[in-house]
């Protein structure tokens, strides 16, 4: 299955698609200078546990980071997948 994740800025999302079909997303919105809010991750059931929601999480984020931003994670997701991947927590907005 290949993956790729790309910024819709037009939908305030990350898209990921599996084999060139959209499966999931990842949405944003920008709640101050610099920062987003991740509200919302949802990948489709149908390919849910193959780890797709984890490699939207990892190319977003990294993306996110490139771009000098941070995040407020409100996605019980989000804020699990940071949890468990502390590389990230430099990019959670304090404040």
């Amino acid at each position: 299955m290949d993956l790729t994740v790309t910024d819709v800025p037009e939908r305030s999302r990350y898209e990921v698609s599996a084999d060139g079909t959209v499966v999931g997303f990842c949405a944003y919105h920008l709640i101050d200078e610099g920062v987003y809010a991740l509200p919302h991750v949802e990948v489709d059931s149908a390919f849910e546990g193959r780890g797709v929601g984890s490699h939207l999480m990892r190319e977003s984020l990294d993306h996110i980071r490139e771009r000098g931003l941070k995040v407020v994670p409100i996605c019980p997701f989000a804020q699990a997948y940071i949890k468990r991947h502390p590389s990230y927590t430099d990019l959670v907005h304090e404040g």
